[in-house]
Parts: C-alpha cells; sequence; structure tokens
C-alpha cells in the first residue's frame, strides 16, 4: 500500500553519471509540511475507481505507484518472496514555467523503481533500483485499450484484462512473471478514498488485488528456475502530505487458508501513539470486502529485530488481533533482514519483507497464511 505515502513529495534535484537531471520526492513524514497540495489535482472524498480505467496512471496527482508483493516456490521446494514497485512523482503543477515548443527532453514526471528477492531457503536478500525521468523513452506509462505499462529501463509491468506481466533485472536477480486475478480489485476506505491524516485532502485513492496466482522464471543465486506462489497487488495515488504528527507506518498484506485476506495499516504520530486515521480491509473468498476502523483490531509487538547495516530496531514478531472477525494471528517474518537501502534513487531505508500467519479464527479454527510487512520510520531521519 502505503508504499506510497512513504514515496510522498519532497523534491531534490541531484544529477546521476549518466548526466541526466533525476528528481524525485521520497517521505514527506521527514520533511517541512505544505499547507495542501498546491496546484496538484487533490483527493478530497469518494474516489470512485472504476476498472480496467484506473489501473492505468493518474499523472495531474503529485505521486503515484504500482506495487507488486508474492510467495514463490520452484520445483525443487526452494521458496522466495519478490517485491517490485514502480514510483510516478510530478514534479510540478506550473505548466507555465516550460518554454515552447516542446523539447523531447522536457517532462514533469519522473519515475523510480524498486525490485527485492528473499531467498527463504538461504536467508540471502537481494535488491536493486532504478530511477528516470520520463523522457526519451527512459521510463513512463502506456495506454491503449484496455492496456497499461508503466516502466524504468527495462523493468516493467503490463496489465492487460486478463494477466499482469512483472519483468526486472539485476546483476543478482531476475523474474519476468505471469500474474492472474483471482479475485476482483478492492477499493479501501469510501470507494478507494482513504485517510492519512485530520484534513480531508491527507488521503489517497487506494485499491488492492489480494490474490494473483503467480507463474513465471526467477534468477537468484546463479540460476534460474520455474516458480509458482501467489501475489498482491496495490496501486495507490495521492498529492498532499499526510499529517505532520506522524511518523511513519506499519502495513500488512495477508492471504490466509481459510480464502480471507487481510489487509492493515497503522499510521504512527510522533509522540508513539497511533493515529485513529489506521485502518483495513478484510477481503472473503469471493472478493467482498469489509472496511475495519481503528477500533476493529489491534496489533502488538511481541519481538524487535535491530539491523547490522543501519543500527534500526523495527518490530520483529506482531500479534493481530481483528475483533469482528474473530481473527488472532501471530505474525513472524520469513527471515530477519528484509531491510532495504536505496541510497542511487529515493534514498529511504525501510523493512520490506515476507512474512507467516498462524493462529485462530472465531467459528473456523486454526488458520494459517502468507504475506508482506512494510515497516517505514524506523532508520531515523532522511537527508536529501
Amino acid at each position: 500500500m502505503l508504499h506510497g505515502l512513504m514515496t510522498t513529495t519532497f523534491a531534490k534535484v541531484f544529477r546521476k553519471p549518466a548526466g541526466l537531471v533525476l528528481l524525485l520526492a521520497f517521505c514527506l513524514f521527514f520533511a517541512p509540511h505544505p499547507a495542501s497540495g498546491g496546484d496538484f489535482t487533490p483527493v478530497t472524498g469518494p474516489c470512485r475507481l472504476a476498472f480496467p480505467r484506473d489501473h492505468a496512471a493518474h499523472p495531474g496527482y503529485r505521486i503515484e505507484w504500482w506495487y507488486y508483493t508474492g510467495d514463490l516456490e520452484s520445483k525443487t521446494g526452494e521458496r522466495f518472496g519478490f517485491q517490485l514497485t514502480f514510483f510516478r512523482v510530478r514534479t510540478t503543477a506550473d505548466e507555465s514555467r516550460w518554454p515552447e515548443p516542446r523539447s523531447a527532453w522536457r517532462t514533469d514526471q519522473v519515475f523510480a523503481a524498486h525490485a527485492a528477492v528473499s531467498d527463504f531457503s538461504t536467508g540471502r536478500f537481494l535488491t536493486a533500483e532504478t530511477m528516470y525521468r520520463a523522457a526519451l523513452g527512459l521510463a513512463g506509462t502506456t495506454a491503449a485499450g484496455n492496456e497499461f505499462r508503466v516502466f524504468t529501463g527495462g523493468w516493467h509491468a503490463e496489465i492487460t484484462p486478463g494477466a499482469h506481466r512483472l519483468a526486472a533485472s539485476a546483476p543478482d536477480f531476475s523474474f519476468d512473471l505471469q500474474l492472474v486475478p483471482e479475485k476482483p480489485p478492492v477499493p479501501h476506505g469510501d470507494s478507494g478514498y482513504t485517510r492519512k491524516g485530520e484534513a480531508d485532502d491527507e488521503a489517497s485513492c487506494y485499491y488492492s488485488i489480494t490474490r494473483l496466482r503467480t507463474s513465471g522464471k526467477l534468477r537468484a543465486g546463479g540460476k534460474e528456475m520455474d516458480v509458482c506462489g501467489t501475489a498482491w497487488m496495490d496501486h495507490e495515488f495521492s498529492s498532499a502530505p499526510p499529517d505532520a504528527e506522524l511518523s511513519g507506518w506499519d502495513w500488512f498484506s495477508l492471504r490466509l487458508s481459510d480464502g480471507r485476506d487481510l489487509m492493515l495499516y497503522l499510521m504512527r504520530k510522533k509522540d508513539g501513539s497511533l493515529s485513529p486515521v489506521s485502518s483495513g480491509t478484510l477481503v472473503d473468498g469471493s472478493g467482498k470486502s469489509s472496511n475495519l476502523s481503528f477500533e476493529d483490531f489491534r496489533v502488538t509487538t511481541l519481538d524487535t529485530w535491530k539491523s547490522p547495516h543501519t543500527g534500526a530496531v523495527y518490530p520483529a514478531a506482531r500479534l493481530i488481533e481483528v475483533f469482528p472477525a474473530g481473527l488472532r494471528l501471530q505474525i513472524e517474518p520469513e527471515m530477519r533482514d528484509q531491510e532495504v537501502q536505496s541510497p542511487r534513487s529515493t534514498r529511504v531505508t525501510y523493512w520490506e519483507g515476507g512474512v507467516s500467519a498462524k493462529g485462530t479464527a472465531a467459528g473456523a479454527g486454526p488458520v494459517s497464511g502468507q504475506g508482506y510487512m512494510e515497516l517505514t520510520g524506523y532508520a531515523g531521519d532522511v537527508n536529501f
């Protein structure tokens, strides 16, 4: 989800060796808090999401991301997790500053992407990143009919009526995956409108596809293998930063053995408390969703992990209780070290990794599951 507001919009210009001026906004949680989203398209009420239309880009909004995670297994039983996230940032709402005639170099859009593979069998965590201006065909989005594509360099995600196609390649790993939705898109909150702060525009439009049957090729550890599994997709866009009192968030996506899927996010305040805008969604086996308010669930930290790379201390084992559903789940990381660092793109450090769940559900007995957990704001302030 909220990979998202993790990348809201404090912009910094810097140069890469190729000579391109690159601009990306990331983490308004750690940046000065403007009064509003300016002239960018605001999010102030029900998003009224429609599909396949809203799979595509929304370039008038300041920040947008397409996010995929999943669990994979090879034919020989090796287990993996994967992440692929594309970020789009609009750098200015003022079109008048651009000279005429339009140049092929001219763009107000910048794209970055993060990819990761967690090798649960060996404990290796592999990450890579890309970042390009949306000019000269280096990055961007395309849409034709019911088909959509977002790309940065050679990495891409393609969405068609029947499947999603993901591809990313780095020196240590690569994957080329096809994902077939098993449930329809689920808008969170009020028709996709999800609050991230007290003001009406401290919000985003947000939906998920909670189960996608996944198959394809994965290369890791020096070998390529056929893999299959299940994935989760988020798409979110926004313009205004979240509440200035927030320091970060914890986010969970879980696919349960009884056919249900669970998304929760906890918005953490600087004083250590949780914001009441924290919320979630429970999706049943048929794809029908129920909104969860802050009072409907509780997350307790049972254990922590200290990163040997950054010294950041992250929650590890958690207890999740969803009161209306009678769910009680203990969450454990599949492996502790799944910390992402992005020095060549967004310059933000966060924990993003595969987790397992075991527990009970009222009237259904034991339940288990797999998913991902995202933890932001634990590695200190971000210095741009």
